[in-house]
């Protein structure tokens, strides 16, 4: 038996449309081909390995919920060519749950509250920690809200001088009870937390956590450089480090 796909849940721009939640094994098969190119319907149909009725009948479904949409083919108008017209906001792992010790009452005392830290980081961690419990991915939602607040703090961070841009956010970081960030700057602009607030006490699932902090950083320095940032996490709480890494890498040359 093949292990189950989680749901998927997507955002359409169109506010009379909303929320769309996608459980069906072929529409989520349909949509990992999807997230990465754009398809003829002919090519979905053999990589599904599904008849072209059954295909067809998803794609309009889809269609219809704003998920994904088409165009026609430039050199052939009798071809569609489908893509994702709709924003990934997260996902829920339908395998069974079971609790986990960074959710539990003993364990957010003795590690959080027994140690005097912000109230906030209380909320946080019990707000990750629950939907690591429950299964629910919003990694993608965190990422955007962690992108407009960067931005938003962009102008009381910014200094034309990249050092001193670098020591504010440090400075910020310290102040807000957030974490000790250290930065090295080269061509890859490499920040490392310690005392993350966002990951250092969730389980370890060997996989990057900080998606709010990587979205704080893809803000802060695509408005720092006027240009789309890369910000890669390559070490985590998560994946047993002692500390977070985030490397930062401009993407394409500043038009004059």
């Amino acid at each position: 038996m093949s292990e189950q796909k989680p749901i998927q849940i997507f955002s359409n721009m169109n506010d009379n449309i909303g929320v769309n939640v996608v459980k069906s094994p072929v529409k989520l098969t349909i949509l990992e081909m999807l997230r990465d190119t754009e398809m003829e319907f002919d090519e979905i149909v053999n990589n599904t390995g599904k008849s072209k009725s059954t295909v067809s009948v998803h794609l309009k479904s889809l269609r219809e919920n704003g998920i994904i949409s088409y165009r026609v083919h430039p050199q052939d108008n009798r071809k569609k060519i489908f893509f994702i017209n709709s924003k990934y906001i997260g996902s829920v792992d339908v395998a069974e749950p079971k609790e986990i010790k960074e959710a539990q009452s003993d364990y957010l005392v003795e590690n959080i509250v027994d140690e005097d830290a912000e109230f906030s980081t209380l909320l946080f961690h019990t707000l990750k920690a629950m939907l690591i419990q429950e299964g629910v991915n919003i990694d993608p939602i965190l990422q955007s809200t962690g992108n407009s607040i960067g931005k938003s703090i962009f102008n009381k961070m910014y200094d034309d001088d990249l050092d001193v841009f670098m020591q504010n956010i440090a400075d910020f970081w310290q102040r807000k009870g957030l974490g000790r960030l250290t930065f090295d700057v080269g061509q890859i602009i490499k920040i490392t937390t310690y005392d993350c607030f966002e990951c250092e006490l969730l389980p370890k699932t060997g996989k990057p956590a900080c998606f709010l902090d990587t979205g704080i950083f893809e803000g802060l320095f695509t408005e720092f450089f006027n240009l789309p940032v890369s910000v890669i996490e390559t070490q985590c709480y998560t994946m047993g480090d002692q500390k977070c890494v985030f490397e930062i890498e401009p993407m394409g040359i500043k038009a004059h």
